[in-house]
């Protein structure tokens, strides 16, 4: 059914206010399902009686909510709100508890390079300033994209080991080849999305991230890994479960 123009009426709210709060109806009640485009600026702007100024305005609040996608070339879409939870615990390197939580899990490669980790956050594990196995990739959740992850392994590699980087973490294929996995420190913080992020979610600068830096040791000394893993804040959770407290020393177990 087409939708009938009507201009909104001036009122004390601004009138990019009144045309966000009609769009968010709109997507709401499934007018706008998700993962469909929405009318053009120009279409709006016709419907509502206002500036091609004052919808994109509406468009870029309704963006920053995560309501909506902005895609080159394409149009602005209405965002997926699907949010996936992630078992912090163990799924830094497992693709099995995805598939355990009822996801469809698959990895992209985007690039393996050498390179110096250039992040400020990294900072904080006192990473090699040598250049290091960079490794690129995006993980998918029932084919929509869910974590950025940008690995760093210190040491030189085999290359039977690198060609498993495309379809394996860096974790998994070390372990496939028989190296052990130590401890790991992990940092979780919030941060605009990177430039790579951006690209990759269809997200505008300054998009809030879930982030999670961590560092990884290795039975051998000459490997460590270094990593940093970005989401949307609307697209994934964490899940930690805490131990009991531990008895007292004396007390019956």
């Amino acid at each position: 059914m087409p939708m009938i123009s009507k201009p909104l009426v001036q009122a004390p709210t601004s009138l990019n206010e009144n045309v966000r709060e009609e769009l968010r109806r709109r997507i709401g009640c499934g007018t706008y399902a998700a993962g469909s485009a929405i009318p053009s600026t120009a279409q709006l702007s016709e419907e509502f009686g206002v500036s091609p100024i004052t919808v994109k305005r509406a468009f870029r609040d309704l963006q920053s909510e995560g309501l909506l996608t902005s895609v080159p070339g394409k149009g602005t879409f209405v965002k997926e709100r699907r949010r996936f939870l992630r078992d912090l615990d163990i799924w830094m390197s497992s693709m099995d508890n995805a598939r355990s939580l009822g996801f469809e899990p698959s990895m992209s490669l985007i690039s393996i390079t050498k390179e110096t980790i250039s992040e400020p956050a990294m900072g904080i594990f006192d990473p090699s300033r040598s250049k290091m196995l960079c490794v690129r990739k995006v993980i998918y959740a029932d084919a929509i994209p869910i974590m950025f992850d940008l690995t760093y392994v210190t040491a030189d590699l085999p290359e039977a080991v690198v060609d498993q980087f495309g379809e394996r973490f860096v974790m998994d294929a070390l372990r496939q080849d028989g190296i052990e996995i130590g401890d790991t420190h992990l940092v979780i913080d919030a941060a605009p999305a990177s430039s790579e992020a951006q690209r990759i979610f269809s997200v505008q600068s300054g998009y809030p991230m879930i982030r999670r830096l961590y560092r990884v040791k290795t039975s051998r000394p000459d490997i460590s890994i270094f990593g940093l893993v970005e989401s949307p804040f609307d697209r994934l959770a964490v899940s930690v479960t805490m131990p009991a407290k531990a008895p007292a020393v004396g007390e019956a177990e």
